[in-house]
């Protein structure tokens, strides 16, 4: 299955939350017990600049993706993952435009979820 896209903005400075369903053909949704995650923002596909990565180990701030969805209170067989970025990790964001994608991983299979662009909407009060 190809990677579904989906395109967002970052606030500067702010927090950022973005649930998001997996779920398979039928509609059912998929049991993320055992699977690892992991996101990274960059400038272009090609590049070896990281502006962002992500990981399903939550860093101290609470950036991360966290299979329990975005309010961490979703068990992981509901399918449900939050991506979650801290105001004080947006804050030291500075790019105008990237690329992203998730990736879920369950020992040796990956399997890409989304993709799309990123904009990065500058904060004025800091």
């Amino acid at each position: 299955m190809a990677a579904g896209k989906y395109s967002f903005v970052i606030e500067q400075g702010s927090t950022f939350e973005l649930e998001l369903q997996y779920k398979d053909s039928a509609g059912t949704a998929v049991s993320l017990v055992g699977y690892s995650g992991r996101m990274q923002i960059r400038p272009s596909v090609t590049s070896a600049t990281v502006y962002l990565a992500l990981s399903s180990s939550l860093q101290a701030d609470g950036t991360g993706i966290n299979f329990s969805g975005s309010n961490g209170s979703t068990p992981p067989t509901s399918g449900s993952i939050g991506i979650l970025i801290s105001a004080v990790s947006s804050s030291a964001l500075s790019f105008d435009q990237a690329v992203y994608d998730l990736e879920i991983v369950s020992g040796s299979i990956v399997t890409r979820l989304i993709e799309g662009q990123v904009k990065l909407s500058k904060e004025v009060t800091r």
